[in-house]
């Protein structure tokens, strides 16, 4: 699974990855939020009522599960076991709290942490990206600090300071090679 600040680039790293190995899997997670405008149930992700997420959560069924903004997030178990019983690598990306819940759920789960070069580069990622004010920013920015004071409980810690190469290491860790 893939955890990492805002901002660190955890989604093109994770997009460029099953670029270079298809094989790859992707946990697609379950909100009990309504979709919105162009999402696409099971790509983007799995709909469900909040009562059938707070079932699934209580029975099980989820390997981890946040509230975020008002609505529930998680990771269906089933779907994620499946590809694996099949032999494919799977990829999670989540956050610090979900890496933990997984970390108690699943012991022998790889943990690797995406880090910025500097935090000051990870501030300028999210500057420049222009999608948020500058109180949601300094929000993420404290964020990151607790985040990246925790990269010690990851097994493997990658660098993101070029796509491609954090990319490529992260395949070779998704098939047990070191990085």
């Amino acid at each position: 699974m893939v955890v990492g600040p805002s901002g660190v680039g955890k989604g093109t790293v994770v997009k460029r990855a099953l670029e270079i190995d298809p094989a790859l899997w992707l946990s697609v997670s379950a909100t009990g939020r309504s979709p919105r405008a162009g999402e696409v149930e099971g790509i983007d992700y799995f709909f469900v009522s909040p009562d059938r997420f707070e079932e699934m959560v209580a029975s099980g069924q989820m390997l981890e599960w946040a509230r975020f903004a008002g609505n529930q997030y998680g990771t269906p178990r089933e779907a994620v076991e499946q590809h694996l019983q099949a032999g494919r690598s799977v990829v999670l990306e989540i956050d610090l709290a979900g890496a933990r819940q997984v970390r108690a759920n699943v012991p022998d789960a790889v943990l690797v942490f995406l880090e910025p070069p500097t935090f000051d580069e990870l501030e300028r990622r999210l500057r420049t990206r222009g999608t948020e004010d500058e109180a949601t920013i300094a929000h993420r920015l404290q964020i990151a600090r607790t985040e990246l004071a925790a990269v010690g409980e990851f097994d493997h810690v990658l660098v993101n300071a070029d796509v491609q190469e954090a990319a490529e290491r992260l395949v070779a860790l998704a098939h047990g090679s070191a990085a």
